[in-house]
């Protein structure tokens, strides 16, 4: 636990110096760049009111804007919400969305730990944390992510057998959100959450597994019925000999069958004599 903190603490520092560096660069823009950077002010002096249209521009609250003079981020970093002010010709800029963005990890044909063939899908969601780097690091931050989220989930699953894939879903989410923001974070991406969609199996699989379930719960049944078959022996057993115990418990028996007998309003009631009452008229 400790290792990870002090990991972490790496590379947010690493992060930070990296920001820095972008943000306020060492090098000058040389004797030629001020020559163009004066040329562009006495060209807005010139031409204003007109030329203040060009150089006003406005980014929304949920935007940041870096601005580029002669090929250079211009030192601050990322600047907005609200106004902020270019030179025309020497200036340029590039709006970044800071929103939260939403994608669809499209359906990846993944071959388990335990060699079977499933298709996997997702959801990601992941934010602009930082514009600057954003801009400077990669050709296309959304575009890569996406590409990396793809990549991610065949690895992931592929170390996971189809029992570990189907129940421990919000493990295997858990360890792509820190791999993808680990990988992400050079680029000033921040991963905020990763959720499995759905888990497809072949239909040949889908039905094995269904009779594997139904003769299952076959063979639970046959265990239940046999147990109470069992239970039902035995206190069977200890009924006849309450009952040899005492042959009086054997009348009273006779007279609850009669009694549920008639009960059900029978036309015809069978009546056992018990034995014991036959043995005097064999006697005369």
């Amino acid at each position: 636990m400790h290792s990870d903190s002090e990991a972490l603490a790496m590379r947010e520092s690493k992060r930070r110096e990296r920001q820095d560096a972008l943000e306020n660069p060492d090098t000058d823009i040389g004797l030629c760049g001020w020559l163009l950077v004066g040329m562009s002010l006495l060209l807005m002096v010139v031409t204003l009111p007109l030329s203040i249209w060009m150089c006003i521009k406005i980014v929304k609250e949920y935007e940041r804007a870096i601005i580029f003079r002669l090929g250079r981020i211009l030192r601050g970093g990322a600047k907005g919400p609200g106004l902020f002010f270019i030179l025309p010709c020497t200036d340029s800029f590039i709006n970044v969305d800071m929103r939260t963005i939403t994608f669809d990890i499209p359906p990846q044909e993944v071959l388990t730990k335990d060699s079977v063939t499933v298709s996997v899908d997702g959801v990601v969601y992941y934010r602009v944390q930082n514009a600057t780097l954003a801009v400077a690091n990669i050709t296309n931050a959304d575009a890569a992510t996406r590409l990396l989220a793809q990549t991610t989930l065949r690895n992931v699953l592929g170390t996971k057998n189809l029992a570990e894939i189907l129940s421990d879903r919000e493990e295997i989410a858990h360890s792509m959100q820190s791999t993808l923001d680990d990988a992400t974070d050079d680029w000033g991406i921040k991963v905020e959450r990763v959720e499995i969609k759905d888990v497809k199996l072949p239909l040949q699989l889908q039905r094995a597994m269904a009779a594997e379930a139904e003769a299952s719960r076959e063979a639970r049944a046959k265990v239940i019925a046999a147990e109470g078959e069992m239970n039902a022996s035995r206190a069977l057993k200890e009924a006849s000999l309450v009952i040899a115990e005492s042959p009086s418990a054997l009348q009273l028996r006779y007279l609850q069958t009669l009694n549920t007998i008639a009960a059900e309003k029978n036309s015809t009631i069978i009546f056992p004599l018990p034995l014991e009452m036959m043995q005097g008229f064999i006697k005369h």
